[in-house]
């Protein structure tokens, strides 16, 4: 995130820099009111931070300059001795996203930022294409690399797919996503949960029934198979279906034919299958609760899906991806610092990616479009975190602390000489971005998302250290 800073006090400036420098933004500071356009052509802020001064207009003028400049949906804070907004002058409260209270705080600072975040991207995203449909499947973790190469190669045939795993991993959007990118996407996409459907009912619900068909048939009704007609039957659950079930949905998948209940006229069913389980079907054969000539024909091209304690390192992107989602949908918003977001990669998410999302839901009731630090979550979620801090015996660590285990916590103990810290930092710098860098073969995009920043300020750095391009000349 690149940062503007246009302010005519010099101490408060440095002191600004400095706090946002810790947090590793891309800087660029100002001393007065003037001259920043310049700079604004070159990098395109993406926040702008403007320090108040006695004459509100010049503010004024200068915030709605900034606007023209750099674009409507550029977020502007404003550093002022007042920290409630509403107490600031109509016209500039109006113009303004957060307030900055001087002497500056950094809980505040990384609040406000995360606000002007919240706020450029719901500007941004309000022109509206749709969200990707991939939703719990994005991640770079090789399970959920696999489970995406896997929908690629059989999302454009007719093949019946069986998708495996625990509940909650994210099987129906699996299914989904077979559907939208196979040749069936402008037909129904239409689920059913065999395990929701009384028995008795199950075979009224996939095939439909004629009126008079049993008590209760007061008039004709489709089925799921012909709702579906040219387009995608997902069976959530085939684990649960009753075997006399089974039976009548193997003739449809060996001659693509059916019939209403009550009826003996024969339908065609022209309907890509797409089957799904918690279950261990292999299992469930040797126990005679599941026929082994169903599963071989529904086992066609199996996918299965990692549970979320397999994938933590996702859970960051997750987060962003579900969250993103509930502002789409107008649903409100929430940020988590980054100690807050390490709490939850320790957690064994038992509920997978649908508890991670109803956390994700919670946390924007409990704090809408602020900012959720380790202290903020359910106990559950936190209590790895706990620990680190009491095995240092004092304060919570804050927005940017790390859990430790011992041999971090005495890897990193200030020897008894002392250290050159600036020095000991930059060694350290050095030797993570390289490790990086010859880990994504040279591609500095691809080391850049490893270090979680911007490619340009890895380019920087490595200008810095004096790593040249020349090094690492792949993908750069």
């Amino acid at each position: 995130m690149s940062i503007f800073i246009i302010d005519d006090n010099i101490e408060r400036r440095a002191q600004l820099e400095l706090l946002l420098g810790f947090i590793d933004f891309d800087i660029y500071a100002t001393g007065g009111y003037s001259g920043w356009q310049e700079l604004a052509q070159e990098t395109p802020p993406d926040v702008v931070i403007i320090g108040e001064c006695k004459d509100t207009e010049r503010v004024i003028n200068l915030i709605q300059a900034v606007k023209e400049s750099c674009g409507n949906t550029t977020p502007v804070l404003l550093l002022s001795e007042m920290r409630d907004k509403s107490l600031l002058v109509p016209e500039l409260a109006k113009i303004i996203v957060n307030v900055i209270e001087v002497p500056i705080k950094h809980r505040q600072l990384v609040h406000a930022l995360h606000l002007a975040q919240v706020y450029r991207e719901s500007q941004v995203g309000s022109g509206g294409s749709a969200p990707m449909l991939f939703r719990s499947l994005v991640g770079h973790s090789r399970a959920i690399v696999q489970v995406r190469k896997l929908i690629e190669q059989v999302a454009d045939t007719d093949a019946n797919v069986l998708i495996l795993g625990d509940s909650g991993t994210g099987k129906e959007v699996v299914a989904r996503n077979l559907h939208y990118y196979s040749s069936r996407r402008d037909r129904p996409f239409v689920p059913v949960n065999c395990g929701a459907i009384p028995p008795d009912l199950l075979e009224s619900e996939l095939f439909g029934h004629e009126k008079g068909a049993f008590t209760g048939a007061i008039s004709a009704r489709q089925g799921r198979f012909e709702l579906a007609e040219g387009g995608t039957l997902f069976l959530d659950e085939i684990g649960d279906m009753p075997l006399p079930m089974q039976v009548k949905l193997l003739r449809v998948l060996q001659e693509r034919i059916y019939e209403r209940v009550g009826s003996n006229r024969s339908l065609k069913a022209d309907v890509r299958i797409v089957a799904a389980t918690h279950r261990n079907l292999e299992d469930e054969i040797k126990e005679g609760r599941f026929r082994e000539d169903l599963y071989y024909r529904l086992n066609v091209f199996p996918i299965e899906m990692p549970a979320l304690r397999e994938r933590s390192e996702d859970i960051g992107l997750l987060i962003k991806e579900l969250i993103t989602r509930m502002e789409h949908e107008q649903r409100g918003s929430v940020r988590l610092t980054p100690a807050a977001v390490t709490a939850l990669t320790h957690y064994p998410w038992p509920g997978n990616v649908r508890e991670l999302s109803n956390l994700m839901e919670r946390l924007i009731i409990m704090f809408p479009y602020g900012v959720v630090d380790v202290r903020d979550l359910p106990e559950k979620f936190r209590g790895h975190v706990d620990d680190a801090d009491e095995a240092y015996g004092g304060e919570p660590s804050g927005e940017y602390s790390l859990p430790m285990d011992g041999d971090v916590a005495n890897a990193v103990r200030l020897p008894r000489e002392g250290l050159d810290l600036k020095e000991h930092l930059n060694q350290l710098e050095f030797s993570l971005i390289k490790q990086a860098l010859d880990e994504a073969d040279g591609i500095v995009a691809h080391a850049a998302k490893r270090l979680a920043m911007r490619r340009t300020t890895l380019v920087e750095k490595m200008r810095k250290f004096g790593l040249t391009r020349q090094e690492h000349v792949s993908g750069i």
